[in-house]
């Protein structure tokens, strides 16, 4: 009998140069540097030059992405008219897919009947990281009953985002930290997002029917919607002091616990103790100690009673409340990092690409005989 490979785990698909996370340092690396050191030293750009194109870019190519970044931020009254028609009930990620399914059907190069080239893909991937944050911002404030607030040119793109939000730039090591979770989300190998948008391309369909794809994946509670949970479970426990009691109630009730585990990670996700970093520094500013506290509390209490770790969603998810986002938006900021990633894959996928076309095992009913007596 054929083994079976549920979630195909183990399994080896494909070749990538883009990320690996190196067993023997515990590492993910982003083209080969670990992205704790890129975290520490780079901006997002930086980062985002470095997933599309190999290498970290010079003074002249980062300052050229920046500018044409910059360029294409705004977006036209008919997205912002389809952000405002959209259900102020739906989730957030049902916005940001909608917004990248309509992005795509008013590109004028789309369904051209030839492949693009690698150039038109980065120059598409860049379109959507530079309007994905105005979407974003503008459907927060909507829900709030504010008016969208156009970006500024002159912002780097942390910076330009969280004044979008929020209407005023926040203290530097607020947009700092919010600098480094962009960076430690924007790319992590085949996850399943990721997988989701190589199989599309695979297929040979365009670029914004793989990124619809992967934020579909992404919205997921057990993929992109985790930080989400993370939060919600830390506002249901309430006080520090309760943390311990709740979480060993809910392992004995063999209940998942979001924000803790990672298929890929063995020894713990090395993420973790950098976004930890940037969550002390947002509470530095904003006060939440209650949180960093039950924060150690079920890190601790999962360490003694499992020896599972905990993983980036767990200091993200109280970082991005403490900086003032809604817990609905957490995924989509996700997703405002990971389309970098996203669309490098897109990019590797389509320039050596082969149909994605697994295999299945049937366990269904043996072929049989149809009926075709007059009674049917």
């Amino acid at each position: 009998m054929t083994e079976i490979k549920k979630g195909l785990a183990g399994v080896v698909v494909d070749t990538t140069t883009i990320s690996k996370v190196v067993p023997e340092t515990n590492s993910l690396t982003y083209r080969g540097y670990a992205v704790q050191d890129l975290s520490q030293h780079c901006s997002f750009e930086e980062v985002a030059y470095l997933l599309w194109y190999g290498e970290l870019p010079d003074a002249a190519q980062l300052a050229l992405l920046c500018q044409r970044e910059r360029a294409q931020r705004r977006v036209d009254r008919s997205v912002l008219s389809l952000i405002e028609r959209m259900p102020a009930s739906c989730h957030p990620m049902d916005v940001v897919r909608t917004v990248v399914s309509y992005l795509g059907s008013e590109d004028p190069e789309e369904d051209l009947g030839a492949a693009p080239s690698q150039r038109a893909l980065l120059a598409k991937a860049l379109r959507l990281t530079a309007v994905l944050p105005t979407v974003i911002a503008a459907d927060m404030r909507r829900r709030r009953g504010l008016d969208p607030i156009a970006p500024h040119s002159h912002l780097g793109f942390a910076e330009n985002f969280l004044t979008m939000c929020f209407g005023a730039a926040p203290d530097p090591r607020i947009v700092r930290a919010f600098e480094i979770s962009l960076i430690l989300y924007a790319e992590h190998s085949f996850n399943a997002s990721t997988f989701a948008a190589r199989v599309v391309t695979s297929t040979q369909s365009d670029l914004y029917s793989a990124v619809t794809a992967a934020i579909g994946a992404l919205k997921g509670p057990l993929h992109g919607g985790a930080n989400e949970a993370v939060m919600r479970t830390m506002l249901e426990i309430d006080a520090p002091e309760l943390a311990a009691e709740w979480l060993r109630a809910k392992l004995a009730a063999k209940q998942k616990v979001m924000g803790f585990g990672h298929r890929v990670y063995k020894n713990g996700d090395s993420r973790v103790p950098t976004m930890r970093d940037a969550l002390e520094q947002v509470v530095e500013v904003t006060g939440g100690q209650r949180w960093l506290r039950m924060y150690a509390e079920l890190e601790r209490t999962m360490a003694e009673t499992t020896g599972i770790k905990p993983n980036l969603d767990f200091p993200a998810g109280p970082a991005y409340y403490l900086m003032g986002f809604d817990i609905e938006m957490f995924t989509p900021i996700f997703v405002m990092s990971r389309i970098t990633g996203w669309t490098a894959h897109i990019v590797e996928q389509s320039a050596s690409n082969a149909l994605i076309r697994p295999l299945s095992e049937y366990t269904g009913v043996p072929q049989r005989e149809l009926a075709v007596s007059g009674s049917r």
